[in-house]
């Protein structure tokens, strides 16, 4: 660990400012529900990249995938959220959104040691691509998470301002493995 702090320092990176944009995570709010629900105090993307890699890792042990490339991938799926925010489709192109985030990305990661940003780079361009059956299972995970956390929000809220979420979650997952576990509305 110290020799890894070492190596760290002597190239020039500094840890700490990538755990403080794991951590800021908490207090970014996620915009689609701001939007769709007015919510006030709607769940934060740290919340839904826990919720995420708890419901990814259960399911992929199950399904025999690679579990720690999977739960490593929805960690750093909304990390670049930490600089650009939860940008939703109304605010921005998807062109300028992936440029935005690919640019935040690569701040991010420039604080870690060499051999972590090309991994972690690697992995969140996988996820981006959708290049491998991990991939594609996170975006669906990222989905799933949406409709299940949808679901809670329908003991507060209007269910036919939640049907949306629901019917972009079964057309991302329908066909997969994953579509027995979303909820009905």
């Amino acid at each position: 660990m110290v020799r890894d702090y070492l190596r760290a320092t002597q190239e020039n990176t500094d840890p700490a400012k990538f755990f403080n944009a794991v951590l800021k995570l908490k207090t970014i709010k996620r915009q689609g529900w701001k939007d769709r629900l007015a919510m006030k105090n709607p769940e934060s993307v740290a919340e839904h990249c826990f919720a995420m890699s708890a419901i990814a890792m259960a399911i992929a042990d199950e399904e025999n995938l690679d579990t720690l490339k999977i739960v490593k991938m929805t960690i750093l799926h909304d990390l670049a959220e930490s600089i650009v925010g939860d940008l939703t489709p109304n605010q921005v192109t998807k062109p300028e959104k992936i440029r935005l985030e690919n640019d935040a990305m690569k701040k991010i990661l420039k604080t870690l040691p060499q051999k972590l940003q090309k991994d972690y780079w690697q992995l969140w361009q996988e996820y981006q691509k959708k290049t491998t059956k991990e991939s594609v299972f996170v975006h669906r995970i990222d989905k799933l998470e949406m409709a299940l956390q949808a679901k809670v929000y329908a003991k507060i809220y209007s269910k036919k301002k939640l049907q949306p979420f629901f019917e972009s979650a079964r057309s991302e997952i329908s066909g997969s493995t994953l579509a027995r576990f979303i909820p009905d509305l």
